[in-house]
Parts: C-alpha cells; structure tokens; sequence
C-alpha cells in the first residue's frame, strides 16, 4: 500500500468514527443523545488512536493527505 492511500484510509477512518461520535450525541432518538462532551472527546481521542494505529506503520500517520504529499 502507498503511502497516499494509507493516509486516505487514516483520514477517512478519522472522519467518519470522529464526526459518528458527534452526531450520535446530537442526534434526536439515537442512543448517545444528550452524552455530552466527554463522550464526544473520547470518541475523538479513540478515532485518532484507531487511524494511526491502522496506517503509522505505512505513512507514518500523518492523517492529513497535505503533509504527506508535501513530504513527497
């Protein structure tokens, strides 16, 4: 795997585990409605460690495709 599609799937778990946490707490009628911020900053905290843990190994976990074809 390139290092560009490594930090297009880093990125794209970040966004959509990060921004689900948010819309889990916000939503009306879904489970985490009303959590909080701490839910919210967990969740965040857990999608960062999930991304770079799933391509630090490839391209150094970046998560901004920017950075890594500035790098390039």
């Amino acid at each position: 795997m390139s290092a560009f599609v490594a930090e297009l799937i880093g990125t794209m778990i970040l966004v959509v585990l990060g921004d689900g946490v948010v819309a889990n707490v916000l939503l009306a009628r879904s489970k985490g409605e009303g959590s909080g911020w701490m839910v919210i900053a967990t969740g965040w905290g857990l999608a960062v460690s999930v991304a770079v843990y799933a391509v630090g190994s490839v391209s150094g976990a970046h998560i901004n495709p920017a950075v890594t074809v500035g790098l390039a």
